[in-house]
């Protein structure tokens, strides 16, 4: 139990100077869990305690986190760099350079 306090609803606490000061870090654990502290002095609140907002990722953050992420990943792996290649010998597409008509009759047959 911390020093002076009460709960003022859901995730809100309050404590007095006194109870802040002999207890400081087991408040600081409770704000840093998402929890709100209201300091008051003499019954009045003066300040109120609250977890610092993270800030937000640039985007080669946020790409490097996801790189990680996939890289993680057991069937993932990274490639080796450079073009990607394809076949030496591709397949003939069938009609290629030939009118509609041909392509149609080939389709049908």
């Amino acid at each position: 139990m911390l020093g002076i306090e009460t709960t003022n609803g859901v995730g809100t606490m309050e404590t007095s100077v006194r109870g802040l000061k002999a207890h400081l870090s087991e408040y600081l654990r409770h704000v840093a869990a998402g929890e709100e502290v209201v300091v008051t002095s003499h019954g009045k609140p003066v300040a109120r305690l609250t977890a610092v907002m993270p800030r937000a990722l640039t985007d080669a953050e946020l790409e490097a986190e996801a790189i990680a992420k996939l890289e993680a990943l057991p069937w993932i792996r990274p490639g080796r760099g450079g073009k990607v290649m394809g076949s030496s010998r591709p397949m003939a597409v069938a009609g290629a350079g030939s009118a509609s008509e041909e392509i149609l009759a080939w389709l049908r047959d």
